[in-house]
């Protein structure tokens, strides 16, 4: 019964740090609205200080922009010191940047370009990654 109770403890405990380890969400934002996108980073912050493992991803396209773009974030600090971190990528839409005559050198250092924005959400969701929409 001891060795039963033992092996138990040992594959609860493996399992709730496999679970904690395999912690990914891609976030969803298309809003410009900055509170909307100054909440999203209090969220990475804490999933991130919570759990330096989890992956997290941010997906930008429509009015998002302005959130990754060196003149215009109201959360530029924040993007710069979040983007550096290896488990947190800002991701944003190349067919939106064409959309809005933005050039890549407009963006934060740290935030990449990839060739489509909900391509890369559902490619995420493939993964395993949770999905959540950053909305009002």
């Amino acid at each position: 019964m001891r060795k039963l109770c033992f092996l138990a403890a040992f594959l609860i405990t493996n399992f709730v740090a496999a679970a904690q380890s395999s912690y990914s969400v891609v976030f969803d934002i298309t809003s410009g609205d900055t509170s909307l996108q100054k909440s999203l980073v209090r969220w990475l912050r804490g999933i991130s200080d919570a759990n330096p493992e989890a992956k997290l991803q941010v997906v930008l396209y429509g009015q998002s922009l302005p959130m990754v773009m060196k003149e215009k974030s109201v959360v530029a600090m924040a993007v710069t010191e979040l983007a550096r971190k290896p488990n947190i990528r800002f991701t944003v839409c190349a067919l939106a940047l064409k959309r809005h005559n933005i050039q890549p050198s407009e963006l934060i250092t740290g935030v990449v370009s990839v060739p489509d924005g909900i391509h890369e959400i559902v490619a995420r969701q493939g993964e395993g990654f949770g999905y959540i929409k950053v909305s009002n």
